[in-house]
């Protein structure tokens, strides 16, 4: 039997999800299409909407400083109630996991590296750490866990002018692990409370406390159980305890991941996953089915509406070669320079034109040619896809992928709706 559904998404990422969760409230049949596993797990867990402008940075209000971004920045085409609706209906899937939606400022959440940064939603976890709290605190790390040094983090904080004293400690975890251990490992085993571990790491913190008020840990404080953990600590410490968002893999990102692929069976939308789309197919001018390939046969997956998520650059839902840069799944105009030297600047943290490379949206989220008309009626583009905006240097891109992802899912559900 023909492969159909009212509304097709390309992607699973953060882009793709919301596009499918957004598409999927108006009562379309939804289906999400994605080769890899989403990369949230690489990710912080962290939403930033828009942290920079200009490279300065941190905006405190990041709908204030929209009207500052570029013409082309693709928040000009949600608008500012695009963003604030995509930020809804992340809201509604994250529940009372997240916080931040009590105000429009952005957070300074400490970060691994000894940074602040500025950030619009965040765990309930990093709460207790907020920079803005003038509380002394302690960063612990372990030996042999390299992703995080908190005797440098806290130097770096300092260092940056933090109100309030901070000091780094490492110490040895209770269980004996290999050195390249991975976090989740060190989370579970506090889930599991093996040993008696929690007890044994609140003894080897407090041996370090000396006073302070709080005391941040590399996000592994426990898994499933985390809150049950945290709460364990405070009480043998008499400090608060809150996490630090690590780099991949990231616990903190893979909790998201599994509460919007919760909030996607929930809706009723049909995953395939594990194959990539290779191609599609149109008729009198519009998409019908995008070519999926399953073992080496390209199977049509038919809908009247598309979604394009694919990513950026980096994600491989723009690619680049020495002489150009193309959209590869339907072949979208994506200009950039000819001379392929001014792709970038001199400086390693400058204004790099291929950070805004991506296909150009319509007021309607529709990737258009060189003429400026969409080149499908019915495919619209969410993401790191769409050009427009240098995610890294604005610290924008979950924004940016939620307020794209939302507008483009509902718009598509909107034209199948009955």
């Amino acid at each position: 039997m023909p492969i159909r559904d009212d509304v097709l998404v390309v992607g699973g990422g953060l882009a793709g999800t919301m596009a499918a969760l957004s598409a999927a409230e108006s009562g379309a049949q939804v289906r999400l299409v994605s080769h890899k596993k989403s990369t949230l797990r690489q990710a912080s867990g962290l939403v930033d909407v828009l942290g920079a402008v200009d490279g300065d940075a941190p905006v405190s209000d990041p709908f204030a400083a929209v009207d500052r971004l570029p013409d082309e920045h693709p928040y000009h085409v949600v608008g500012s109630e695009g963003i604030r609706e995509g930020l809804r209906r992340f809201d509604d899937v994250v529940g009372d996991r997240y916080r931040g939606s009590h105000t429009d400022r952005n957070a300074l959440v400490v970060t691994h590296g000894g940074t602040v940064k500025p950030t619009a939603r965040y765990p309930v976890s990093v709460v207790p750490g907020l920079a803005s709290a003038a509380e002394d605190t302690l960063l612990v790390g372990f030996r042999g866990l390299t992703d995080f040094d908190a005797v440098a983090a806290a130097d770096h904080l300092a260092a940056a002018g933090v109100p309030f004293d901070v000091d780094g400690a490492t110490i040895d975890f209770p269980i004996g692990f290999r050195d390249d251990a991975r976090t989740t490992r060190l989370a579970k085993a506090l889930d599991t409370d093996e040993d008696g571990v929690r007890r044994g790491l609140a003894d080897a913190v407090a041996a370090e406390l000396d006073g302070h008020d709080r005391v941040g840990f590399p996000a592994m404080v426990g898994d499933d159980h985390g809150p049950e953990v945290r709460a364990a600590l405070e009480d043998h410490l008499g400090a608060a305890v809150f996490e630090i968002p690590t780099g991949p893999p990231s616990l903190l990102g893979m909790q998201l991941e599994d509460l919007l692929l919760d909030a996607l069976e929930r809706a009723g939308v049909r995953l395939s996953t594990g194959n990539p789309a290779v191609g599609y197919e149109a008729e009198a001018g519009e998409v019908t089915a995008v070519l999926v390939d399953r073992r080496g046969q390209e199977v049509p997956y038919h809908a009247d509406q598309v979604v394009l998520a694919t990513g950026g650059l980096v994600g491989k839902g723009i690619d680049s070669d020495r002489e150009s840069i193309t959209e590869p799944l339907f072949d979208c105009h994506v200009p950039h320079p000819e001379d392929r030297y001014e792709w970038s600047a001199t400086e390693a943290f400058g204004d790099h034109a291929f950070a805004r490379f991506g296909v150009v949206p319509d007021d309607d989220l529709r990737p258009t040619g060189p003429d400026g008309d969409p080149h499908f009626p019915n495919l619209r583009a969410a993401g790191g896809v769409v050009g427009g905006a240098d995610v890294a240097r604005e610290k924008s891109a979950a924004g940016v992928s939620i307020a794209t992802g939302t507008y483009a899912g509902r718009r598509a559900g909107e034209e199948v709706a009955p």
